[in-house]
């Protein structure tokens, strides 16, 4: 089956960013997401679940602990699990980007009041 954005689960997360989840099985999370500019996600980590973000369009700043990561088109970077993270859209332009989760567990994040 082929699998897009007009044909998967959608949702809507934070301000007015977008997701779609491609897979969702025990093993790995596949999502497509889109962030408009200047927006960002609360810092949080995952117990077990690695990341995997690859951008498609855009730029990306991460903040890893309190390090500052930039991250242009068909640039990728892995988060290990544990590991304190947010991404963020500084931008005027959208930023458009894959998000891989290994395992697929959806209930496997701690959200952290900053």
């Amino acid at each position: 089956m082929i699998i897009n954005t007009k044909n998967t689960k959608y949702y809507q997360w934070g301000n007015n960013c977008q997701a779609w989840t491609f897979i969702q099985s025990e093993n790995v999370i596949v999502k497509e997401e889109l962030m408009p500019p200047h927006t960002e996600e609360q810092f949080h980590f995952h117990n077990e679940t690695e990341q995997f973000f690859y951008i498609l369009d855009g730029k990306a700043s991460f903040l890893l602990e309190s390090e500052k990561i930039s991250l242009s088109q068909n640039d990728g970077i892995k988060i290990s699990a544990k590991q304190i993270h947010k991404i963020s859209n500084e931008t005027s332009e959208g930023l458009r980007f894959l998000v891989l989760s290994f395992p697929g567990d959806m209930n496997d994040r701690v959200n952290i009041q900053h």
